[in-house]
């Protein structure tokens, strides 16, 4: 451990404009996986022609590979050096080229299957990389505004109300206006309107964010020691870091998590297109739906956290979406859902969808706040803050587990026999009920466990204000220390 002590963050209350500001930034983040999760798999597969499996194994093969780059960039944001500090040079340089990336991905010539797969692949890689450029500083910055214990859970929910807006905006502009045409969410003309409103979404969204947030941290870290940079000793440093126990812990339980969230926005528009059959003023319906449950998470976490801390109400939280969301596929398998037999309530799948849906982003969200409180717990035994390198591990994770998770969906559709080019309506039962049990078992099996591996994670509020206090006397007893350390 360095003998010097760095700088811990004041535990202070933020200006909600402060907030909103930071959080702004991840609408960026919520278009990408709205993107990836509920859409791209249905474009390469049903507009582009490819076989399911082959898309899903190509996209999940991208992810792994992209997810590799994660650590390296957030490496280079805590060790970057400039009049504005370690995040807003990120920030303000990655966007344009973003945009156009995701452009592209989304504009595949016409070419042969191999060449198309290796266009998905590496575009897939060229955009995600691009996007940790810009989240992986922007939520880096989160446990640098503050060290409190709750006041981190608010910041989260900011980064989670406009991550899922983003993703929420651009989904209800897919289903009222890009693909209101008969043929839906095949047409291939809905797709470039799409893909330009999403790249412009991303680009202002994360230049405005920093715009908003630089008289805080735009402060000169010039002067400071960079430390050794070696590859060598920056791979001791990476590897001593990401070795931490609570890192650990939590990223093994979160990796399940993200391998459910894969499948499920996977196979969305498969449920709601060709199981539930929704209408296009049912889809929207579903959208505004889906912002609710992001409004009704965002009143819940805070008081939920401070009742019963925030590991216990994460673990709390996935056990009801878990519950929820199995019993809507099994009460319909077993006939026993409200409609049936005839066309199943709609109304009582929203109901199960709301309540499950808020519990789950209550879980993402206390799991990201988590991770702002490792830092310090890294910090008390390396003597380094390294936000930038956790929060890249941590999405180096969820890339690896969101591509698991498309590769699952695929296979789920694959063993389901679901045929290519389908219209709702003309897929067979057999094929749907195999299709519901399929996601119901794979889900529920994954998330159980994710939820027995949270069960280890070892930092409370009582752990976290201790820590913090030692810190805190550490850096008083040696008031120069901050000049060797970001």
């Amino acid at each position: 451990m360095n003998a010097a002590a760095p700088r811990v963050p004041v535990a202070e209350r933020l200006p909600v404009r402060l907030k909103v500001m930071h959080g702004l930034g991840s609408l960026a983040y919520g278009v990408k996986e709205n993107g990836f999760s509920t859409f791209l798999l249905l474009f390469y597969n049903q507009v582009i022609g490819l076989d399911a499996s082959l898309v899903g194994a190509a996209i999940m093969v991208a992810l792994i590979f992209d997810a590799f780059v994660d650590p390296v960039i957030g490496e280079l944001t805590d060790r970057t050096r400039s009049r504005w500090g370690r995040r807003l040079p990120w920030l303000y340089a990655a966007p344009l080229p973003l945009a156009i990336a995701w452009m592209l991905l989304w504009s595949p010539p016409e070419m042969s299957d191999a060449a198309t797969v290796a266009w998905l692949i590496a575009l897939a890689i060229v955009v995600r990389t691009l996007v940790s450029m810009c989240e992986v500083p922007s939520v880096a910055i989160v446990p640098e505004l503050t060290a409190d214990y709750d006041e981190r859970t608010l910041v989260m929910r900011y980064r989670f109300l406009f991550g899922w807006g983003g993703g929420l905006v651009i989904l209800i502009l897919a289903y009222g206006v890009f693909f209101g045409g008969e043929k839906g969410l095949v047409d291939p003309a809905g797709y470039f309107p799409y893909a330009l409103t999403g790249a412009l979404i991303m680009l202002g969204a994360v230049v405005l964010s920093a715009l908003g947030q630089h008289k805080r941290i735009a402060v000169s870290n010039r002067d400071q020691v960079v430390p050794k940079a070696s590859l060598s000793h920056i791979v001791r440093d990476m590897r001593a870091t990401l070795s931490n126990r609570a890192f650990l812990w939590l990223v093994f339980a979160a990796l399940f998590g993200f391998v459910n969230q894969g499948v499920t926005f996977s196979l969305t528009n498969y449920l709601l297109g060709f199981f539930w059959q929704l209408d296009q003023g049912e889809l929207v319906a579903y959208v505004l739906l889906l912002f609710g449950t992001m409004i009704a998470a965002f009143l819940l976490v805070a008081p939920l956290a401070a009742r019963l801390g925030k590991r216990d109400a994460a673990i709390l939280a996935g056990a009801i979406a878990l519950t929820l969301n199995s019993g809507l596929y099994l009460s319909y398998i077993q006939g026993i859902f409200p409609g049936l037999p005839g066309k199943p309530s709609i109304a009582a799948m929203f109901a199960f969808v709301f309540f499950g849906n808020t519990f789950s982003i209550i879980l993402m969200i206390l799991s990201s706040s988590m991770m702002a409180d490792v830092v310090e717990a890294s910090q008390s035994e390396t003597g380094r803050r390294s936000e930038g390198l956790f929060f890249a591990g941590y999405f180096f994770m969820q890339k690896c587990a969101t591509g698991i998770g498309i590769g699952v969906a695929g296979l789920i559709l694959s063993l389901a026999g679901f045929p290519a080019a389908a219209r709702p309506g003309e897929v067979g039962d057999a094929v749907l009920d195999n299709l519901a049990l399929g996601y119901m078992l794979a889900t529920l099996l994954i998330g159980v466990t994710g939820l027995l591996v949270m069960r280890r994670f070892p930092i409370s509020r009582a752990d976290h204000e201790a820590r913090i206090a030692l810190l805190d006397d550490a850096a008083r007893a040696e008031p120069d220390a901050t000049a060797a350390h970001p």
